[in-house]
């Protein structure tokens, strides 16, 4: 029986968080420390032709003004490995004097106060021999991305014959969908304070994985990777923009190294608008071929999105096509867009979130076109096995989704025309989608200490971006150590710790988690060996799978009586403590199967018709992804995923004036993120699945998933509430007057 898995629980690092006792990147304050300020350019192509710090230097508190004339250049280029590839930025700002998008860092003021700095950064001059920028995705000639992006996942290829089952098929739908870029808008801005000691560097910073934030500094300053100590206790929302190391961290090594004291450099508002990346801008040509009775013979799925002049960024945005509906042929192109822009970066949900608006979308479409219900449709396509490779799923309870969902949301109450219902002068519509994502797990490692004292420390060098790892690793050690939670304390985020993966790919809590647990596996085996020295031990025939930790007792499985405290055990061995460090990997069973997590989403909007005005009035979301550690936690990441999909419909937006390549609305003003007023009635619940095959904790991730279908829902509900189609997002009241 599960002492905590399950059970909700309050994170443990709350209070340290509501208190100011947990730390982030830039709040750490060292002597002498002196502070950073990024000079942006104003050009999106071309060359710098001078740069003038000569007024700038003599303000009060200066102490140096780096730019490309004088900052050292990297001793490798490599922008860091890690330990689950992803594309990784190729740009190192103040390298040279070219000029790759608008807003590029040319300048870094470093004096003795932020306010001394900032000012500074005023008087800095700049000129360019400037080209026309070309940052217009409409206006920008696709191209194949590279064969050999990724080795080990090459292009997939067409299943069937796509084109011929489409000329065939006696009802089709085809339909180009738009979204434009939007961009990570975390309450944290990134950041990052270093220092060295001699020839080691120590560096606060905000990251989604720490050893490869170490990896690339070592790269750039030639440096053995065990002399670069990268702590990230505690991000403020990441959620992609973390991920690889973004310019400043070198930037603030170098200057650091170059001024021999500490120094700190945090982005302002409007920097993090090209600092880290964003969500591509993408369009999506979807051709849906189907029998009368909604069978799907075709489905084609062009994705264009863009990407900078340096990088091949791509997202797979059809890639979840190939497995969720049963269809027999099957096209899924990609191409890119090179853009004078920052290279993109994963986004909540990259590729998955964009390629499922446009997919449900046009199943929204289809199932009108067919005059059929749209979750009937939907059914009618179920996978029972994966129709890509006909390997079966590991567990699949996307029915269930379904159903939970349609019954609690009151589905069979709607009313199929469009324009068909009301709520006063308000049009009502109503909408549903369907969520996929990955059941991904990555090699991760962790150290567990067991003292005689009935505590715990459990250390591994993963991250906290807010989806509370703090509070599940320390759920699990607890479950399986036999301790109360608050005899556990859970380290992460410090290069000294065991490798974890990157935080992204919602693989945490399966990956680590796994490790927590094979950690208090092999601690459980190490006490039982030392408690059957003792020949008259009550365990004495028992094996380690038949005994189990709990309540300070070594004991069998199932059978207190049968048991020997831990305490004393320690004592017989005359030690203090075991150390225990595990490193967990995907089982080889996995690749008999097929493993998704799935979910099914359905949205009411009220529309006001006189001002195209939408709201969001209630949205159940139904996910099931195996087992829920912490359903307080789980619950609340799936209200975000919530939340950020309405977002994503209904206001995010990137706005480019491609005259100059300049984003115009790089800020919390301009660009429209939900806030409380925004959001309404949202219920989420969890099909609990039984799966051993994804890990042995039977976890597979939420924190992606709970955003997948949600834009397509809203849309698909504005359609049903007001007859008028829109394929573009955000949704804006001038597309519904």
């Amino acid at each position: 029986m599960a002492i905590y898995i399950g059970k909700e629980t309050k994170r443990v690092d709350g209070i340290a968080k509501v208190t100011g006792k947990a730390k982030y990147a830039a709040e750490y304050q060292l002597p002498n420390m002196s502070y950073g300020f990024l000079v942006l350019g104003t050009v999106a192509r071309g060359r710098i032709k001078a740069i003038d710090t000569k007024e700038a230097e003599t303000v009060p508190g200066v102490v140096r003004i780096f730019t490309h004339l004088n900052t050292p250049k990297a001793k490798s280029t490599d922008p860091g490995d890690a330990m689950v590839p992803i594309q990784q930025e190729t740009f190192r700002a103040l390298q040279d004097d070219r000029i790759i998008f608008n807003h590029q860092p040319v300048a870094l003021v470093v004096a003795e106060s932020f306010e001394q700095a900032r000012y500074a950064s005023r008087l800095v001059k700049v000129t360019y021999d400037a080209g026309k920028p070309n940052t217009d995705p409409h206006a920008a000639k696709p191209v194949d991305p590279p064969k050999d992006d990724d080795p080990k996942e090459p292009p997939p290829k067409p299943r069937g014959d796509a084109a011929k089952a489409l000329k065939e098929a006696p009802v089709k739908v085809e339909a180009e969908y738009v979204i434009p870029i939007d961009h990570h808008n975390p309450m944290e801005p990134h950041g990052a304070v270093a220092y060295w000691q001699g020839e080691k560097l120590t560096i606060f910073e905000k990251s989604q994985e720490v050893y490869n934030v170490r990896r690339h500094l070592a790269a750039t300053f030639g440096l053995k990777e065990e002399d670069v100590n990268v702590i990230s206790s505690f991000v403020g929302g990441a959620f992609g923009s973390a991920l690889r190391p973004n310019y400043y961290v070198a930037l603030t090594a170098m200057a650091a190294k170059a001024l021999k004291r500490p120094v700190k450099l945090v982005y302002t508002r409007t920097q993090m608008f090209t600092g880290h990346g964003y969500r591509p801008y993408t369009i999506q040509k979807v051709s849906l071929g189907a029998e009368r009775d909604g069978k799907l013979t075709a489905l084609i799925h062009e994705a264009i999105s863009n990407t900078s002049t340096v990088d091949d960024y791509t997202e797979g945005n059809n890639k979840q096509d190939r497995s969720i509906y049963a269809c027999p042929n099957l096209d899924t192109p990609q191409k890119l867009l090179k853009l004078d822009m920052a290279t993109p970066c994963p986004m909540r949900a990259p590729g998955a979130v964009s390629g499922m608006f446009a997919l449900e979308c046009a199943m929204d479409e289809l199932a009108y076109a067919l005059k059929m219900d749209p979750l009937e449709l939907r059914l009618k396509n179920y996978a029972e096995t994966d129709p890509e490779t006909g390997k079966p799923f590991s567990s699949k309870a996307l029915r269930e989704c379904y159903q939970t969902a349609a019954e609690k949301f009151g589905w069979k109450n709607r009313k199929p025309e469009p324009r068909s219902m009301r709520d006063g002068r308000l049009l009502v519509g109503w909408g549903m989608s369907t969520g996929v994502w990955p059941a991904l797990q990555q090699p991760a490692a962790v150290i567990i200490t067991l003292n005689s004292d009935g505590t715990a420390e459990v250390a591994s060098a993963t991250a906290d971006i807010g989806p509370g790892t703090y509070t599940v690793m320390t759920i699990i050690a607890a479950e399986y150590l036999g301790l109360p939670l608050e005899r556990v304390t859970f380290t992460l985020g410090d290069t000294k710790f065991p490798r974890a993966p990157s935080q992204g790919g919602s693989w945490t809590t399966a990956s680590v988690g796994s490790a927590v647990h094979g950690a208090a596996q092999a601690i459980t085996a190490k006490l039982l060996e030392l408690a059957l020295k003792d020949a008259a031990s009550p365990l004495k025939g028992l094996d380690a799978e038949k005994v189990e930790l709990s309540g300070g007792k070594l004991q069998a499985k199932g059978d207190s009586s049968k048991s020997i405290s831990v305490d004393s055990i320690f004592k017989l061995a005359g030690l203090d403590r075991i150390v225990q460090t595990h490193r967990s990997e995907p089982s080889p069973e996995r690749k008999k199967y097929t493993t998704l997590a799935h979910g099914a989403q359905f949205a009411e909007v009220k529309v006001d018709p006189d001002i195209g005005m939408v709201k969001v009035t209630r949205v159940i979301e139904v996910t099931a992804c195996g087992k829920i550690i912490n359903p307080k936690a789980s619950h609340s990441q799936e209200i975000g995923g919530v939340v950020w999909g309405v977002g994503m419909a209904l206001t995010e937006g990137t706005e480019v004036d491609h005259r100059y390549g300049r984003i115009m609305n790089p800020n919390l003003q301009h660009y429209h993120v939900p806030v409380n007023a925004d959001i309404h009635e949202v219920e989420t619940i969890f099909a609990e699945e039984e799966d051993r095959i994804v890990n042995p904790l039977g976890i597979k991730g939420m924190g992606e998933l709970g955003m997948v279908g949600i834009p397509a829902a809203i849309a698909n509900a504005v359609y049903h509430a007001t007859g008028k189609r829109i394929r573009e997002l955000p949704i804006r009241p001038e597309n519904l007057i």
